[in-house]
Protein backbone atom coordinates (compact mmCIF):
# COMPACT_ATOMS: atom_id res chain seq x y z
CA UNK A 1 0.00 0.00 0.00
CA UNK A 2 1.01 3.44 -0.67
CA UNK A 3 2.51 5.88 2.02
CA UNK A 4 3.33 9.01 2.86
CA UNK A 5 7.03 8.46 3.17
CA UNK A 6 5.92 6.72 -0.54
CA UNK A 7 4.80 10.25 -2.16
CA UNK A 8 7.44 12.31 -0.21
CA UNK A 9 9.83 10.03 -2.73
CA UNK A 10 8.66 11.95 -5.39
CA UNK A 11 10.78 14.48 -7.08
CA UNK A 12 8.29 15.26 -9.84
CA UNK A 13 5.64 16.26 -7.03
CA UNK A 14 8.40 17.93 -5.21
CA UNK A 15 9.38 20.02 -7.82
CA UNK A 16 5.13 21.07 -8.18
CA UNK A 17 4.81 21.99 -5.04
CA UNK A 18 8.47 24.29 -4.40
CA UNK A 19 7.60 25.62 -7.77
CA UNK A 20 3.62 26.58 -6.76
CA UNK A 21 4.89 28.02 -3.40
CA UNK A 22 6.86 30.42 -5.01
CA UNK A 23 4.66 31.21 -8.25
CA UNK A 24 1.81 32.39 -5.69
CA UNK A 25 4.69 34.39 -3.31
CA UNK A 26 5.34 36.17 -6.32
CA UNK A 27 1.67 37.66 -5.84
CA UNK A 28 1.84 38.37 -2.25
CA UNK A 29 0.22 35.11 -0.97
CA UNK A 30 1.20 33.85 2.93
CA UNK A 31 3.51 30.48 2.85
CA UNK A 32 2.45 27.45 1.51
CA UNK A 33 5.74 25.77 1.84
CA UNK A 34 7.00 22.09 3.00
CA UNK A 35 6.58 22.85 6.63
CA UNK A 36 3.00 23.66 5.94
CA UNK A 37 2.09 20.45 4.07
CA UNK A 38 4.38 18.18 6.81
CA UNK A 39 2.35 19.70 9.44
CA UNK A 40 -1.10 19.29 7.29
CA UNK A 41 -0.11 16.29 6.93
CA UNK A 42 0.49 14.66 10.48
CA UNK A 43 -2.74 17.04 12.12
CA UNK A 44 -4.91 15.58 9.72
CA UNK A 45 -3.56 12.05 10.69
CA UNK A 46 -3.98 12.68 14.43
CA UNK A 47 -7.35 13.96 14.24
CA UNK A 48 -8.25 10.89 12.30
CA UNK A 49 -6.91 8.90 14.37
CA UNK A 50 -8.20 10.32 17.29
CA UNK A 51 -11.99 10.34 16.24
CA UNK A 52 -11.47 6.81 15.95
CA UNK A 53 -10.38 5.50 12.59
CA UNK A 54 -8.15 3.18 10.86
CA UNK A 55 -4.45 3.63 10.34
CA UNK A 56 -4.92 3.10 6.93
CA UNK A 57 -7.77 5.94 6.51
CA UNK A 58 -5.50 8.13 8.76
CA UNK A 59 -2.63 7.54 6.36
CA UNK A 60 -4.81 8.61 3.49
CA UNK A 61 -5.59 11.66 5.54
CA UNK A 62 -1.45 12.28 5.99
CA UNK A 63 -0.94 11.86 2.36
CA UNK A 64 -3.89 14.33 0.87
CA UNK A 65 -2.92 16.84 4.03
CA UNK A 66 0.50 16.74 2.34
CA UNK A 67 -0.37 16.87 -1.30
CA UNK A 68 -3.35 19.51 -0.80
CA UNK A 69 -1.91 22.91 -1.93
CA UNK A 70 -0.36 20.86 -5.26
CA UNK A 71 -2.49 22.70 -7.32
CA UNK A 72 -0.93 26.33 -6.23
CA UNK A 73 1.70 25.07 -8.75
CA UNK A 74 -1.52 26.13 -11.76
CA UNK A 75 -3.11 28.82 -9.93
CA UNK A 76 -3.91 29.75 -6.33
CA UNK A 77 -7.78 30.18 -7.15
CA UNK A 78 -9.55 26.72 -7.54
CA UNK A 79 -5.78 25.12 -6.54
CA UNK A 80 -7.76 22.47 -4.56
CA UNK A 81 -9.44 20.85 -8.34
CA UNK A 82 -6.21 20.90 -9.89
CA UNK A 83 -4.12 19.82 -6.70
CA UNK A 84 -6.55 17.03 -6.69
CA UNK A 85 -5.60 16.25 -10.59
CA UNK A 86 -2.08 16.38 -9.72
CA UNK A 87 -2.58 14.15 -6.92
CA UNK A 88 -4.19 11.80 -9.45
CA UNK A 89 -1.86 11.51 -11.61
CA UNK A 90 1.22 11.00 -8.97
CA UNK A 91 -1.00 8.86 -6.99
CA UNK A 92 -1.65 6.73 -9.91
CA UNK A 93 1.90 6.29 -11.15
CA UNK A 94 2.23 4.87 -7.60
CA UNK A 95 -0.14 1.95 -7.99
CA UNK A 96 -2.40 3.58 -5.23
CA UNK A 97 -5.61 1.55 -4.91
CA UNK A 98 -8.64 3.42 -7.35
CA UNK A 99 -11.22 3.86 -3.96
CA UNK A 100 -8.40 5.30 -1.98
CA UNK A 101 -7.28 7.63 -4.49
CA UNK A 102 -11.22 8.70 -5.14
CA UNK A 103 -10.56 9.47 -1.23
CA UNK A 104 -7.61 11.58 -1.37
CA UNK A 105 -9.07 13.83 -4.71
CA UNK A 106 -12.15 14.34 -2.92
CA UNK A 107 -10.57 15.67 0.16
CA UNK A 108 -8.14 17.78 -1.95
CA UNK A 109 -11.00 19.28 -4.07
CA UNK A 110 -13.29 20.08 -0.97
CA UNK A 111 -10.52 22.28 1.12
CA UNK A 112 -11.16 25.25 -0.35
CA UNK A 113 -13.79 27.77 1.48
CA UNK A 114 -13.75 30.12 -1.93
CA UNK A 115 -14.70 26.99 -3.70
CA UNK A 116 -17.25 26.05 -1.30
CA UNK A 117 -15.29 22.94 -0.30
CA UNK A 118 -17.41 20.28 2.08
CA UNK A 119 -17.00 17.50 4.25
CA UNK A 120 -17.55 14.81 1.55
CA UNK A 121 -15.35 11.99 3.56
CA UNK A 122 -13.81 11.85 6.84
CA UNK A 123 -10.21 12.52 5.04
CA UNK A 124 -11.89 15.67 3.90
CA UNK A 125 -12.95 16.79 7.11
CA UNK A 126 -9.72 15.93 8.74
CA UNK A 127 -8.10 18.26 6.20
CA UNK A 128 -10.16 21.24 6.71
CA UNK A 129 -9.06 20.88 10.41
CA UNK A 130 -6.11 21.01 9.98
CA UNK A 131 -5.32 23.37 6.92
CA UNK A 132 -7.51 25.95 8.64
CA UNK A 133 -5.97 25.86 11.86
CA UNK A 134 -2.28 26.66 10.72
CA UNK A 135 -2.67 29.98 11.00
CA UNK A 136 0.68 31.56 12.16
CA UNK A 137 2.74 34.73 12.14
CA UNK A 138 5.95 32.43 10.63
CA UNK A 139 3.61 32.09 7.27
CA UNK A 140 3.65 36.02 6.29
CA UNK A 141 6.48 36.72 3.82
CA UNK A 142 6.50 40.35 3.77
CA UNK A 143 9.02 42.07 6.49
CA UNK A 144 7.55 45.91 5.47
CA UNK A 145 4.84 45.55 7.67
CA UNK A 146 3.38 48.81 6.09
CA UNK A 147 2.94 45.99 3.05
CA UNK A 148 0.68 44.24 4.95
CA UNK A 149 -2.99 42.61 3.50
CA UNK A 150 -5.75 42.05 5.77
CA UNK A 151 -4.70 38.51 5.56
CA UNK A 152 -0.64 38.96 6.31
CA UNK A 153 -2.20 41.14 9.32
CA UNK A 154 -4.08 38.64 11.04
CA UNK A 155 -1.28 35.34 10.03
CA UNK A 156 1.45 37.83 11.85
CA UNK A 157 -1.08 38.87 14.83
CA UNK A 158 -1.28 34.72 15.59
CA UNK A 159 1.74 33.31 18.08
CA UNK A 160 0.00 29.93 18.44
CA UNK A 161 -2.72 27.90 17.34
CA UNK A 162 -2.99 24.26 18.09
CA UNK A 163 -6.20 21.68 17.21
CA UNK A 164 -7.45 19.55 20.51
CA UNK A 165 -9.42 16.57 20.43
CA UNK A 166 -11.60 16.31 23.40
CA UNK A 167 -12.90 12.89 22.80
CA UNK A 168 -14.64 12.97 26.47
CA UNK A 169 -16.57 16.03 25.67
CA UNK A 170 -17.16 14.98 21.60
CA UNK A 171 -15.20 18.29 21.07
CA UNK A 172 -12.35 19.68 18.81
CA UNK A 173 -11.25 23.08 19.81
CA UNK A 174 -9.12 25.24 18.00
CA UNK A 175 -7.28 27.30 20.50
CA UNK A 176 -5.52 30.41 19.79
CA UNK A 177 -3.15 33.01 20.97
CA UNK A 178 -3.62 36.55 18.83
CA UNK A 179 -1.60 40.01 19.70
CA UNK A 180 -4.08 42.39 19.64
CA UNK A 181 -1.92 45.08 18.96
CA UNK A 182 -1.82 43.55 15.78
CA UNK A 183 -5.23 42.98 15.04
CA UNK A 184 -8.25 42.76 17.14
CA UNK A 185 -10.23 39.59 16.99
CA UNK A 186 -12.89 41.59 15.05
CA UNK A 187 -10.69 41.49 12.30
CA UNK A 188 -9.76 38.06 12.48
CA UNK A 189 -13.74 36.90 11.91
CA UNK A 190 -13.54 39.33 9.58
CA UNK A 191 -11.33 37.48 7.60
CA UNK A 192 -11.87 33.99 8.42
CA UNK A 193 -15.41 33.57 9.25
CA UNK A 194 -15.88 31.49 6.01
CA UNK A 195 -13.24 28.67 7.68
CA UNK A 196 -14.15 28.64 11.21
CA UNK A 197 -18.22 27.77 9.96
CA UNK A 198 -15.74 25.48 7.29
CA UNK A 199 -14.70 23.93 10.47
CA UNK A 200 -17.74 23.88 12.55
CA UNK A 201 -19.17 22.05 9.80
CA UNK A 202 -15.95 19.27 9.03
CA UNK A 203 -16.21 18.65 12.92
CA UNK A 204 -20.11 18.04 12.78
CA UNK A 205 -19.11 15.52 9.91
CA UNK A 206 -16.78 13.86 12.09
CA UNK A 207 -19.33 13.79 15.05
CA UNK A 208 -18.12 16.54 17.03
CA UNK A 209 -19.26 20.00 17.80
CA UNK A 210 -16.44 22.92 17.29
CA UNK A 211 -15.40 25.42 19.68
CA UNK A 212 -13.22 28.29 19.04
CA UNK A 213 -11.15 29.68 21.82
CA UNK A 214 -9.08 33.16 21.39
CA UNK A 215 -6.90 34.20 24.34
CA UNK A 216 -8.88 31.88 26.81
CA UNK A 217 -11.95 32.87 25.67
CA UNK A 218 -15.05 30.83 23.26
CA UNK A 219 -16.07 32.77 20.70
CA UNK A 220 -17.32 29.79 18.42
Amino acid sequence: MVTLEDVKKSQVLKQYMLSGNEYIGNIGAIEHNMKHAEWTAELCRDILLQVGATEREAELGAIAGYLHDAGNLVNRYGHGLSGAMIAFYVLLDLGMDYEEIATIMGAIGNHEEKAKGSSVNRVAAALILADKSDVHRSRVRKRDKSLFTARDRVNYAVTRSTIKVDKENRRILLLMRIDTRVCSVIEYFEIFLTKMLMCRRAAAYLGYAFALIINDHQLL
